[in-house]
C-alpha cells in the first residue's frame, strides 16, 4: 500500500547519510531513518563511489519521506525548489531559522539555505491570509514589511497588517 504518492528525492554528492541524520534531529517528532542501501562494486564505475558506499537514504520528516541518493557532483541544489516549513508560531519559526540557516547571504521573506544547499521556507501557519486580504492597503504594507525581512518575524507582519507602525518594524 503506498502511504505517499510523491516523495522527493534529493541528490548529494556524498552526504546522504549525513543530510538524513541531520534533518531527523533537528525535525525530530515523527521522523527518522528507514532504509540506507549501499553501492556494490558497480557504483565505482558508474557513480565512482566505493562499494559499500551509501547510496540511498530512506528517511521521514514529520511523517513525509524522503529519499536521498549519493550521486556524485553532477548536480548541486538551487532555489528554484524549496521545501515550505509550517511552523506554530515565531517560537517555532525562531527554532526551525536557527537550526537551518547555514548561508545568510541567502535568506529572505522567510527563505533560507541550509548547510547542504537545501532552500527551506520558514513560515508561520497562517499568515499567508494577510496577503490575501480584500484590503489592499493592507497587503501592501504586509508585503512591504516581509520584503524587508530574512527571518519572518509574525508580530511585526501582524503590525504591518494592523497599520501599526511600532510593531512593523522589522529585523
Amino acid at each position: 500500500m503506498i502511504e505517499q504518492k510523491i516523495t522527493p528525492h534529493l541528490w548529494f554528492d556524498k552526504q546522504a547519510e549525513e543530510a538524513a541524520e541531520y534533518y531527523v534531529s533537528v525535525f525530530g517528532k515523527n521522523s527518522g531513518i528507514d532504509l540506507v542501501t549501499r553501492f556494490s562494486d558497480e557504483g565505482q564505475e558508474i557513480h565512482g563511489m566505493e562499494e559499500g558506499t551509501v547510496m540511498t537514504v530512506n528517511f521521514r520528516l514529520r511523517g513525509q519521506s524522503f529519499v536521498a541518493l549519493n550521486g556524485g557532483p553532477l548536480f548541486k541544489f538551487n532555489e528554484a525548489v524549496s521545501f515550505v516549513v509550517n511552523c506554530e508560531g515565531q517560537e517555532e519559526v525562531d527554532y526551525f531559522w536557527d537550526k537551518l540557516s547555514a548561508h545568510p547571504e541567502a535568506e529572505q521573506c522567510g527563505w533560507l539555505k541550509d548547510k547542504f544547499g537545501l532552500s527551506w521556507q520558514i513560515v508561520p501557519v497562517g499568515w499567508e491570509h494577510m496577503l490575501r486580504d480584500e484590503d489592499e492597503e493592507k497587503v501592501r504594507r504586509v508585503t512591504r514589511a516581509m520584503l524587508q525581512m530574512k527571518k519572518l518575524d509574525l508580530k511585526a507582519l501582524e503590525g504591518a497588517y494592523n497599520g501599526n507602525r511600532e510593531t512593523a518594524n522589522t529585523k
